[in-house]
């Protein structure tokens, strides 16, 4: 399933609050799509981002309250809630072990 998959490809990391997962919490970790497509699950995972339980029902209760007061609904257009960037120098780091 795609879960296991996500899961294979991305660090055990929360793209919103940047915690990290392991162990029996792993299980806390969901697979959010982007695009709110559930039919979408691209091979690359593009359409995938890893959430936290916490921040995944966060991400569908803001489109809920969109929806709720008549709001266009922008989800990719918003700030992520956290600016914790874990592999931002990432690429530096991989150039440096070459």
């Amino acid at each position: 399933m795609y879960r296991d998959r996500a899961l294979a490809m991305y660090p055990h990391i929360c793209g919103r609050c940047g915690r990290e997962f392991s162990g029996k919490r792993l299980r806390e970790l969901t697979v959010h799509h982007k695009d709110h497509d559930h039919d979408n699950n691209p091979p690359d995972g593009g359409n995938w981002e890893l959430l936290c339980i916490y921040c995944h029902d966060m991400e569908h209760q803001r489109d809920l309250d969109d929806e709720d007061y008549g709001l266009e609904t922008q989800a990719d257009d918003r700030d992520p809630s956290s600016t914790y960037r874990p592999f931002a120098a990432l690429k530096d780091l991989l150039k440096e072990k070459e």
